[in-house]
């Protein structure tokens, strides 16, 4: 069977999928990605929880690269791949999407399942008063107290940062919580710390539901994404994967289409669009 009939096959024969996605799929809204077919990081790995709480001159460097890394996230739009998926979920097809991207294009494309796994670079968290603001407002802010650093070039990176590296940045103001002091973050997990365990438990209840797994543009690398196809398999729940290159799950899986995932989903709603799913059908083999 060619890839292109295996998905919707597999589609069709297992008719609430859960969802779990990654950066590939908002490399076509212009955001970069972190690694590179092989799985490998594509540059250093992000700043870590515990350096950003636990260094002033981290959290200038990482503001002052975000100051110009942001208008990136900010300006993205739902690409194919979140265009199929909320259609595959409006068509009764998906039952929960869990997305370990953080850049809201899910919600900004139409589906409501959705479970932002490490939060919402939207927005922006208060870690003295948990005060939640919205990132543009910061943004404001930022380029309020350091206009001189709005005129510097430099390239996207992921997640709203950017490569700005060899510049001091003593001299960055990063402000604080207007309402308590208390310093600022964006409101996603950073490397280091843990995955809220409400969130947790919602995917686990999404994934109980579900007829079989579906992983669209990602390497799995993380644990924190991994770990649900292990429990995907552990249930005897089988696992496709749409994705460019190398995951963590290449021995864990049943079915892996290496294609462009907007390309590979696009198509995929098409043939399911003529294929009315059936009560009952759903094929549970590894």
């Amino acid at each position: 069977m060619d890839p292109r009939s295996a998905l919707a096959d597999f589609a069709a024969r297992h008719r609430r999928l859960f969802v779990l996605t990654g950066a590939g799929c908002s490399t076509d809204s212009g955001i970069p990605d972190y690694r590179d077919r092989n799985g490998d990081w594509k540059r250093p790995s992000p700043v870590t929880y515990q350096a950003f709480m636990g260094e002033a001159a981290t959290r200038r460097r990482y503001w002052a690269r975000s100051l110009l890394g942001w208008p990136t996230m900010g300006r993205a739009r739902p690409g194919e791949a979140h265009r199929a998926l909320a259609r595959l979920e409006a068509a009764g097809r998906i039952g929960r999407l869990l997305t370990q991207n953080v850049d809201g294009l899910h919600h900004a494309a139409g589906s409501r399942d959705v479970i932002d796994l490490h939060g919402r670079i939207d927005t922006v968290r208060c870690m003295g008063c948990e005060t939640r603001s919205p990132r543009a407002a910061l943004q404001a802010e930022l380029l309020r107290r350091n206009p001189d650093w709005a005129a510097l070039q430099a390239r996207a990176a992921p997640d709203g940062d950017a490569d700005l590296d060899g510049r001091d940045f003593s001299c960055f103001d990063v402000p604080a919580c207007p309402r308590c002091g208390g310093v600022l973050k964006p409101d996603v997990v950073f490397f280091g710390e843990s995955v809220p365990r409400d969130r947790v438990a919602a995917a686990h209840a999404g994934l109980a539901e579900a007829d079989a797994v579906l992983v669209a543009g990602s390497s799995l690398m993380v644990y924190s994404g991994f770990r649900f196809v292990q429990a995907a398999v552990a249930a005897g729940k089988p696992v496709a994967a749409v994705n460019l290159g190398r995951t963590r799950a290449d021995a864990l899986l049943t079915l892996k289409i290496e294609r462009p995932v907007g390309e590979a989903l696009a198509e995929l709603s098409a043939q399911l669009e003529t294929a009315p799913v059936e009560a009952g059908v759903s094929v549970r083999q590894p």
